[in-house]
């Protein structure tokens, strides 16, 4: 099992806090009655999350829970400005988006490489003595303190960007299809729930281009509401272009399985119909010719108009070449 996929971590931040302002006054041998010199306190360091396409998990801030920024330095004489605390930057995959773990509002997600957002601001540095002289006040003995370090709570997760998301009830034959058509190595066997893990695969196509797979975890009936695996995995889909059906030429009612898993996208999120999708007909190998065009026959009525659809079997290789064309297109019209 691929444990080393982590889509989920909830970390400890602390920024540092701004340095205080100096309330120093200038001396010198012969200027016994200096006016106010004190520079101003350093902000205190952020935290950061930086994108970094060469991530593809969270599993190195797993052990990290307490991440911690330094203080920005105090202010001094000759209007000298404290050192700003160091940030503490984390290097995050693409498609992580930062929460308030209180509140579970999302805060931003990191899209691009090289991305930066701060999630923990540092303190500001408070204002040394200078910036409180006026004419009728030429000595002014206080500065400002530095503002305090925020600290809190912050859950990151992570959807996986890929261009085709598989979309199946468990033992659809999904990790199966990933594992012929791309260079993963799945786990699979035929019992529910194998794939507790998305699985990504690079798909080679014509002329050296490729696309990225993605095998999410079987849906069960009830996973919008929290069910099985539910939301969790369901992220996951969020952010496929094509979203890619597959359903076992030995189901019953094929046309009924996939209005069923449609109904557990639309409830977890209607915006996931708005994605281009594709209905596969897996472990087609097991139907002779008579069947598959009675199985044509009544799809046709069955499904809708607008859904284009085709039997193919990972074991004999049927179709392959056909459902990548497919996709290509679908993903680059």
């Amino acid at each position: 099992m691929n444990s080393n996929f982590v889509d989920y971590v909830k970390i400890y931040v602390k920024s540092g806090k701004g340095g205080a302002g100096s309330a120093h006054l200038h001396r010198e041998k012969f200027v016994p009655k200096g006016g106010p010199d004190g520079g101003d306190g350093g902000r205190g360091g952020h935290i950061i999350l930086r994108g970094n396409s060469q991530y593809w998990t969270l599993l190195h801030l797993k052990y990290r829970k307490h991440i911690k920024a330094s203080a920005g330095a105090n202010g001094s004489k000759n209007q000298s400005t404290g050192a700003q605390g160091e940030d503490e930057v984390l290097e995050v995959p693409l498609g992580t988006v930062a929460r308030d773990a209180e509140t579970g509002e999302a805060l931003f997600e990191i899209t691009e490489n090289g991305e930066e957002r701060v999630l923990m601001k540092g303190g500001r540095g408070g204002l040394g003595n200078v910036h409180f002289k006026s004419a009728t006040f030429q000595t002014p003995r206080f500065a400002q303190p530095g503002e305090p370090a925020e600290e809190g709570w912050r859950i990151l997760e992570l959807k996986v960007l890929a261009d085709v998301g598989l979309v199946g009830f468990p033992n659809a034959g999904k990790s199966t299809l990933l594992s012929v058509l791309s260079a993963a190595k799945p786990e699979i066997a035929d019992y529910p729930f194998t794939t507790l893990v998305p699985n990504l695969g690079m798909v080679s196509y014509r002329d050296y281009r490729s696309f990225v797979m993605a095998d999410i975890p079987g849906i069960i009936e009830g996973a919008s509401e929290g069910k099985g695996l539910g939301h969790r995995f369901l992220r996951h889909i969020e952010r496929n272009s094509v979203l890619l059906f597959l359903v076992p030429a030995d189901t019953e009612n094929i046309a009924n399985e996939y209005q069923i898993l449609l109904s557990e996208l639309k409830k977890y999120n209607p915006e996931l119909l708005d994605k281009d999708r594709l209905l596969a007909v897996s472990k087609s190998d097991m139907l002779d010719d008579e069947l598959k065009t009675l199985l044509s026959e009544q799809l046709k009525k069955e499904l809708p108009e607008n859904l284009d659809w085709l039997f193919l079997s990972s074991v004999t290789h049927q179709n392959l070449d056909v459902l990548k064309d497919k996709l290509w297109n679908m993903l680059n019209h």
